[in-house]
């Protein structure tokens, strides 16, 4: 039985084997509908947390506020940002969330078999960033480094459990979904540069 693990000890849940229905919801709210528990609940790699994302078609929406607070928290963290550059920046979160999303989608059933739509992909990945609030420490200078790395592991691993959960297949099949989606769409994004000669928004 896997418990909602501590940050600390977050990397052992990608060697164990998970029955979902097996685990003890330690998050108070974070298989229910509460967006605050349930965001919880992705950050500490619950697992019921993300099969009930996944199954609850209403928190698509509670999926992209975490999404948007994530950006803003990013964009304050890296450059202090005003109000311009944290519209770019939930804009750009939100259509990398699109893209990233559908593209797992088709690499995980398409490419290794697994069962998920869009939509679930969507929820699952999008409460994984969760993490990502932390990003807002970036704006402490000596912290910001340090902060940045250890929530972008963090936010690796909540994907990679997000996209096993979503998917139903095992560990290895959910790290060969990310890396095989990751490298697509780092292509889509070079060509979309090379042709438009402008940043991407993925």
């Amino acid at each position: 039985m896997v418990t909602a693990l501590p940050p600390w000890q977050m990397v052992r849940i990608l060697g164990l084997s998970v029955s979902p229905g097996s685990q003890e919801n330690t998050v108070n709210g974070s298989a229910s509908g509460s967006l605050v528990g349930r965001a919880m609940g992705a950050a500490l790699l619950n697992v019921d947390t993300y099969e009930a994302v996944e199954a609850d078609r209403s928190a698509t929406a509670q999926a992209g506020i975490v999404v948007g607070i994530v950006a803003i928290a990013s964009a304050i963290g890296a450059s202090g940002s005003g109000a311009g550059g944290m519209v770019g920046a939930i804009v750009s979160a939100f259509v990398g969330w699109l893209i990233w999303a559908g593209v797992t989608n088709l690499v995980g059933t398409k490419l290794f078999g697994g069962t998920a739509d869009w939509g679930e992909l969507l929820r699952t990945l999008g409460f994984a960033q969760a993490p990502g609030v932390l990003l807002v420490l970036g704006v402490i200078p000596i912290l910001g480094f340090l902060v940045n790395v250890v929530v972008g592991i963090w936010v690796l691993i909540a994907g990679i459990v997000a996209i096993r959960q979503a998917l139903d297949f095992g560990t290895g099949k959910a790290i060969l979904t990310a890396v095989v989606s990751l490298i697509l769409v780092v292509i889509a994004r070079v060509v979309i540069e090379t042709i438009f000669g402008v940043g991407a928004l993925i």
